[in-house]
């Protein structure tokens, strides 16, 4: 398939730039397959579409305050470093700006000293491995030190770093928000809960490769980029009991579709506790074996994420709903607005 068979137009003033005030306030596109037909609600809406002995699969991962402002000890230069991916103890794999500036061997300084960062190896692309030197517990100074990883189209500044966390965020580790999860409110998760819906968690950590666009002109030849999931025991025998039951498992966002689809494909439709890195690669023509409803927000043009949710539904029907979602004045990608799209059994 063609890269530009999955671009539409979206004027810039529907790319949320802050959350809403109440997290569950949003619009609700929801969205049946099997007649391309819409309804348009607000989000707090969506628990009239789950029935009793249906299972709700949350992505629990944290975002860490990752991107990190410090300046190259030798010359007081200023560098922007984000965290990536945890190599091992101290050691990450980041991106710099401006990475000409770093080379093996350069020490960053953070916080006058508070904590540094030596430079182990240089990759392209402005990654970098680099060793981190502080005293005391690292996501401490990490805390004290970092800011909020915001995606590169938010220019607004967040006043709240919880408003970039879902309410049941618990497992620190990623790069971005899983954020279908943002629209959850507690109320809303117990008032699900109260109707007979299992709630389930997994985790993945989100990396920054979210938010690149697919650069191929061929989507097949497309390189996915990998992210560390996490399933346990209880998750995995609560969504199977589901299936057998004749009850139907709702992903909450990409990143938990990934992950359960990784594991089922890996374990002959069945999910199975698991961990281990995914670079699954979702787009028209997927045969799902897990998921019978998805709930996501409305992602970029030509980016992977669209291709998933195209691959879900199919590309036809999630165009005339980015059509819907543009001509309701619907907001945009990590802030935004949110769909739900049903998958009949």
């Amino acid at each position: 398939m063609k890269l530009e068979q999955f671009d539409f137009y979206l004027p810039e003033e529907l790319i949320a730039q802050t959350p809403l005030l109440k997290r569950d306030t949003s619009k609700l596109l929801c969205v049946d397959r099997k007649n391309n037909s819409h309804e348009h609600k607000v989000f707090s809406d969506i628990i009239d579409y789950f029935n009793s002995g249906d299972t709700l699969v949350l992505n629990n991962t944290r975002v860490m305050p990752a991107r990190l402002y410090g300046a190259k000890k030798d010359t007081g230069a200023a560098i922007e470093v984000l965290l990536l991916k945890n190599l091992g103890h101290n050691d990450w794999e980041c991106l710099v700006k401006p990475a000409k500036r770093i080379k093996e061997g350069s020490i960053v300084s953070f916080g006058d000293g508070i904590m540094e960062a030596v430079c182990t190896k240089v990759l392209d692309d402005g990654f970098r491995h680099f060793e981190f030197i502080y005293e005391g517990i690292f996501q401490e100074r990490l805390d004290e030190l970092g800011t909020m990883p915001l995606p590169p189209y938010i220019k607004e500044r967040l006043t709240d770093k919880e408003r970039y966390q879902t309410v049941y965020s618990k497992e620190i580790g990623s790069s971005a928000a899983p954020t279908a999860g943002l629209h959850f409110t507690n109320e809303l998760l117990d008032r699900i809960k109260e109707k007979g819906v299992n709630i389930a968690y997994l985790t993945l950590h989100v990396g920054l490769g979210t938010f690149r666009p697919v650069a191929v002109e061929n989507i097949e030849d497309h390189d996915m980029h990998s992210e560390y999931y996490t399933l346990d025991e209880k998750t995995a025998e609560l969504i199977n009991k589901t299936k057998e039951n004749g009850g139907r498992v709702f992903s909450v966002g990409t990143t938990s579709t990934r992950t359960l689809e990784t594991i089922a494909r890996d374990n002959n439709g069945k999910i199975v506790a698991a961990s281990g890195w995914t670079n699954i690669f979702i787009y028209p023509g997927f045969e799902f074996k897990c998921v019978d409803g998805l709930i996501t927000n409305f992602h970029l043009p030509k980016s992977s994420l669209i291709m998933l949710v195209s691959a879900f539904a199919s590309k036809e029907i999630i165009m005339n709903a980015y059509n819907e979602a543009t001509k309701n004045k619907y907001r945009f990608f990590s802030f935004g607005d949110a769909m739900l799209i049903k998958k009949e059994k």
